[in-house]
């Protein structure tokens, strides 16, 4: 990799340091083992759970990375994202310090080259941890270059042949560009250039109301960038639970983003000096305007290219590598793991289907991935997690459920921390305090939805959530609240009775 590659620019100190650590240009690839336990495709978070764990327990491991080590995570998603939303929650906090009585003289403004500077510096200060001479430490042969299968064991990388005994793929997924008139022939950001920024863009069209568009919408907004959003679909985040979609859709608003949602017929062009021009159906209206940049934030594509998959008797697709509920694919020898196969694409999913693929691949583990628990976060503000199944999937699947919800509005540490927009939801089996769902919208949702997805794993009810004491107060007593309210409904009318006149007969 040079220093004009992306997506490690601009080629300050910090990138350098970056690069230094995950692709280091002076490394050199160990001679192969005889035969390794275990050889791993893909240096991202999946992989690199995959051959420090197995390494750990006394498995020859081999490490192939083509780019960077840490993967999208590291390099151009969760870590830098979430440098950018902690800067624009800042510029938010000090706009809005006065209805707290605090005051703040002069206008608030964002040093937007000081904000991606810091973003480069700590994205730095992390990169160690996945970097190619840790992993050297923990006893994995790292290979830097493109592996692909030459054989059911074999593997081939910088020339080089490598055996295996059993063999992961986790080579991730990328951006990919949905078909919109022109885009071919205009520039466009994807979550994998858009870190690159160096300079605000005054005028930010951002396509796709998931999560990444979601949050970059309104940070950008909060920047002071003058932020479109658009949305082929009828609202922002469709998976998500509708009134929870509705509180983050009224908080970007009131941040600035103007959401055009039910989109129709998008299409882009360069502008005359600069830019994009776009035209867009919506709501009965027609928009045509110039942005100075455009975000593409929707569409994933699985990473199956150039690994010789055929060659080694894997099945795929476009959805990725095939595999079965133990991770493995049509070659028995071969799994996979991480974003590459699953519709779970998350930093921590790839983790914990990364510890299943040790067990069984090394073990004769018969762990299953669809046994795992699997929370997520959208972190805009408020943020808005979710685990389990939603009503619309419960009763897809027959599932009768019963529903509690705590609003935010009620709980005494969100009023003083002016955060009461928002609650806990949690829906449970019908007639049952066993948790199959939940949904919570907060300042940090995505730290309180731990706690539900721990008792969904370990199969505590929401009656033993409510009978555990919380602090009081936090905004986390809001989940006790839920499982309060669930404890009332025990208290039916003959119940209710038969104590009046227990308590009664105490009176005599």
């Amino acid at each position: 990799m040079t220093a004009d590659s992306a997506p490690l620019q601009p080629w300050d100190t910090h990138n350098r340091r970056l690069h230094a650590h995950v692709a280091p240009g002076d490394w050199k690839n160990p001679v192969p083992a005889g035969r390794y336990n275990l050889v791993v495709i893909g240096g991202g978070t999946a992989g690199l759970v995959s051959a420090a764990g197995a390494a750990g327990l006394g498995a020859k491991v081999a490490l192939i990375e083509r780019h960077l080590l840490g993967g999208d995570c590291l390099n151009v998603g969760c870590v830098p994202s979430k440098a950018l939303i902690r800067a624009a929650r800042a510029a938010a906090e000090a706009r809005h310090a006065g209805t707290f009585g605090v005051r703040l003289s002069g206008e608030i403004t964002v040093d937007f080259p000081a904000v991606m500077e810091r973003m480069r510096r700590l994205r730095a200060d992390l990169s160690p941890h996945d970097s190619a001479a840790r992993f050297r430490e923990l006893g994995v042969d790292v290979f830097l270059g493109g592996g692909k299968f030459t054989g059911g064991d074999t593997v081939e990388v910088g020339g080089q042949t490598l055996r295996f005994s059993r063999a992961v793929i986790a080579t991730g997924a990328r951006a990919s560009a949905p078909p919109i008139t022109g885009l071919a022939d205009v520039p466009y950001l994807t979550n994998e250039t858009l870190f690159s920024l160096t300079t605000l863009p005054r005028r930010l069209l951002v396509v796709g109301a998931g999560p990444i568009g979601c949050e970059m919408a309104q940070t950008f907004a909060r920047f002071g960038s003058e932020v479109t959003l658009v949305e082929s679909a009828a609202g922002i985040l469709p998976r998500e639970d509708r009134e929870a979609a509705g509180i983050l859709r009224a908080a970007l608003e009131r941040d600035g983003v103007r959401l055009l949602c039910d989109g129709k017929d998008l299409a882009v062009a360069p502008a005359p000096g600069g830019g994009v021009r776009w035209t867009l159906a919506a709501s009965a209206r027609h928009y045509e305007e110039t942005a100075d940049q455009l975000l593409i934030a929707v569409g994933r594509a699985p990473n199956v290219e150039a690994l010789g998959l055929d060659v080694a008797g894997v099945a795929f697709g476009k959805k990725g590598v095939e595999v079965n509920d133990r991770l493995q694919t049509t070659n028995s020898r071969i799994f996979a793991c991480g974003d590459v196969c699953s519709r779970f694409q998350f930093t921590h999913a790839a983790d914990f289907m990364a510890r299943i693929v040790i067990q069984n691949a090394l073990f004769f583990g018969r762990k299953r991935a669809s046994a795992l628990t699997i929370p997520w976060a959208t972190y805009t503000s408020p943020e808005v997690a979710h685990v389990g199944l939603t009503p619309a999937e419960a009763e897809k699947q027959g599932v009768a459920i019963d529903t509690f919800t705590q609003p935010l509005s009620t709980v005494d540490r969100a009023m003083l921390d002016g955060e009461d927009e928002g609650f806990v939801r949690v829906h449970v089996r019908q007639g049952t305090d066993r948790i199959v769902g939940a949904t919570i919208v907060a300042t940090h949702a995505g730290d309180m939805i731990g706690e539900v997805s721990l008792a969904m794993t370990s199969g505590l009810g929401l009656g033993a959530i409510g009978a555990a004491i919380h602090p009081y107060p936090t905004q986390a007593e809001a989940i006790r609240k839920v499982g309060d309210l669930y404890n009332r409904t025990r208290l039916t009318p003959i119940v209710k009775r038969l104590f009046a006149k227990w308590l009664a007969w105490q009176r005599r």
